[in-house]
């Protein structure tokens, strides 16, 4: 498949004029930040830097196979405990090692792109340079949520992968790692540029990010016996990142699909490449915070929110007329790109093999009614089939909460059915127990 950069620039940039209007027009004084945030800007910069390992050896002197990551490690800053959690490296070369980051490194290995050197560091008195946004992050569980169970060694041995939204950060995905790592989970929090994702080429950029964390997850597997994975996704971007691992897990090591235990997936999927939803969730990333698809539903009836929640009557919003016509715009460009011949083909094929091919684990499926970029039909729908294949299916509807917001709107809910899923469906010592 050609590269697809040049096809959808003008479109790209007429859309992008519209969504900046439409921002400029209803919120001239701030711009709050929010879930679905994200700067392509940014991601510009981001997708020229090089991976850099910012690790803390007392954290990663018992895992071996992270000295066999297949990733180009330019720097490694080997620290000295100085006071508590402080660290400073043997040669000063950057400040960084002198910032908050170093002392959160007690609690997440950070695998980092490195930034352009800074004018400060030639200065005599060092400036923290601003650390950027990674491709993946490694979380390792807290202590305190360790003990000597059965149950507490089987979530040791079970890494947590999470793969975000479109336009998603390290940042967004925090939150989710730190409820597993609080349980006595290794975490993996996986984000894709949405620059790398907008210019996809056949063993592109974006192939190569997804081929560097099956490298590390089969580094991990393979370390021994007895470890599993857990897929937690968000929206169609998330869900379509699982595909294309599964298949790789595939022509690498078929195995590999034997060791997922479960999968979570949250706000999705929509099993077809529908020009409307593509177009949604660009708006929705685009305009951040001031997209109707940041807005849930205003419900008359909350109550009986279990699983298995009835329909309630709820409130209708209209996008604004600039969100109206950035809608109209994208959906005619991915009308015209979700048909060319490479890109329908190979969307096929992920599809494809989520539909048909996924892994004998439990699946667990979280969405809403007032999801305005992935239609709570389509979810259904794929659940449907999904049990008619035999697959164990859960799903859980939380009525009136946005697009991959259910998190932040009903905590105690999302958690609960988390919980639940992990101890009867991954977890089986502890179910038996």
């Amino acid at each position: 498949m050609g590269s697809l950069s040049g096809v959808i620039q003008r479109p790209l940039m007429a859309a992008a004029a519209v969504a900046m209007a439409s921002v400029s027009a209803d919120f001239p004084a701030k711009l709050p930040t929010e879930q679905t945030e994200t700067s392509t800007s940014s991601s510009l910069l981001e997708s020229n830097s090089s991976l850099v390992a910012l690790m803390s050896d007392s954290k990663l002197a018992n895992l071996s196979f992270v000295t066999r990551i297949r990733v180009p490690l330019p720097s490694f800053y080997s620290s000295v405990p100085i006071s508590g959690r402080s660290f400073v490296p043997h040669q000063l070369c950057s400040s960084i090692a002198s910032s908050p980051l170093m002392v959160n490194l007690y609690q997440s290995a950070e695998l980092a792109k490195a930034s352009k050197p800074a004018a400060a560091f030639q200065e005599s008195i060092p400036i923290p340079a601003p650390v950027p946004d990674v491709l993946y992050r490694w979380h390792l569980p807290e202590p305190t949520a360790l003990d000597v169970s059965d149950c507490s060694s089987a979530k040791s041995r079970t890494v947590v992968v999470l793969l975000g939204w479109l336009g998603s950060k390290q940042k967004h995905l925090k939150r989710y790692a730190e409820w597993y790592t609080s349980r006595g989970y290794h975490v993996i929090t996986f984000t894709l540029p949405m620059v790398d994702i907008i210019s996809y080429q056949a063993g592109g950029k974006a192939e190569q990010n997804v081929d560097m964390l099956v490298n590390h997850l089969a580094d991990w597997l393979e370390e021994e016996h007895g470890k599993n994975l857990v897929f937690h996704t968000f929206s169609n971007t998330g869900w379509l990142m699982y595909g294309a691992i599964l298949e790789k897990f595939q022509k690498e090591d078929p195995s590999l699909m034997e060791r997922i235990r479960g999968c979570i997936v949250d706000s999705a999927p929509v099993a077809a490449p529908d020009p409307q939803v593509w177009a949604s969730g660009f708006s929705a990333a685009f305009l951040k915070k001031h997209s109707i698809a940041t807005k849930g539903f205003a419900s008359s009836s909350e109550s009986d929110m279990g699983a298995s929640v009835g329909k309630s009557e709820v409130s209708q919003l209209k996008p604004a007329i600039t969100e109206a016509a950035l809608l109209l715009v994208l959906e005619k460009f991915f009308d015209v790109v979700l048909n060319l011949p490479g890109v329908n083909r190979r969307l096929s094929n992920v599809l494809g093999l989520l539909s048909h091919e996924q892994p004998t684990c439990p699946q667990l499926y979280i969405y809403s009614s007032a999801d305005r970029v992935i239609p709570a039909n389509s979810v259904e729908s794929f659940i449907e089939k999904q049990k008619r294949s035999g697959r164990e299916v859960r799903a859980c509807n939380f009525v009136s909460t946005p697009h991959v917001d259910h998190f932040r709107n009903d905590p105690h809910l999302y958690t609960s059915q988390l919980t639940q899923f992990l101890e009867d469906c991954v977890l089986t010592c502890c179910k038996h127990s």
